[in-house]
């Protein structure tokens, strides 16, 4: 049971919270391997791709002065390779190539779910390890916050809490007015855990019915619109 009636802030992650990841995944292994397979060459820049994010998962809960910058000298520690192209590489493939897909791999079921939220006039926060602006807007969704752990207010990966701390301070809530939705126990889970707030994790296979649920849910509430 959800208290609707003084829930104020909907907190969401964005990769596999907001679409499926699997989906995008098969995508992209398409769109490398045709690309690629022609440029033999520049095969190191898979490595790139794959200790770029090899070297942020390891360092779960990591804070830092600069982890924007930082995250990339990990990886040019592992591949030998400049930051400049370093950052070229990571640029194009997970924040530039994927963004047209996104749309595609979206769970529909969401839609009709963030709808009554805004109706209900619940303030939508999204909360990313990554940059998220130029995700959400080819998901075509409005948010009232976007924060990542790389924005220089944060500096800190999940599941340290200090972003989920951060966002309701700007909102001006409390723990118990905010509800997290996140894809990772591990972390989505850990961090509003320190947080204090209440946290729903996504089955991957039943998004959908999460979201359809919770809509359900919402209609059903008292809350005065």
């Amino acid at each position: 049971m959800i208290d609707w009636e003084n829930l104020k802030v909907l907190i969401l992650d964005v990769d596999g919270t907001l679409y499926s990841q699997s989906r995008l995944r098969t995508k992209m292994l398409f769109a490398l391997l045709k690309y690629y397979l022609v440029r033999p060459l520049q095969l190191k820049e898979l490595l790139i791709l794959y200790f770029f994010r090899a070297e942020r998962e390891k360092r779960a809960g990591y804070c830092s002065n600069n982890l924007e910058n930082e995250q990339y000298q990990w990886c040019a520690a592992k591949v030998s390779a400049p930051l400049k192209k370093i950052k070229a590489v990571v640029s194009k493939w997970m924040f530039e190539f994927p963004n047209p897909y996104l749309y595609d791999c979206r769970y529909p079921e969401l839609y009709p779910f963030l709808q009554l939220v805004k109706k209900h006039q619940i303030k939508i926060a999204v909360y990313s390890d990554y940059k998220a602006l130029d995700k959400l807007k080819e998901l075509k969704i409005d948010a009232d916050l976007v924060v990542a752990s790389t924005d220089a207010s944060i500096n800190c990966l999940k599941p340290k809490p200090l972003a989920l701390f951060y966002m309701m301070q700007k909102l001006e809530v409390r723990p118990e007015q905010c509800l997290y939705i996140g894809d990772r126990e591990e972390l989505d889970g850990a961090c509003a855990a320190s947080a204090k707030i209440r946290y729903l994790n996504i089955n991957k296979r039943k998004a959908g019915s999460l979201y359809t649920g919770l809509t359900k849910s919402l209609e059903n509430a008292n809350k005065i619109i």
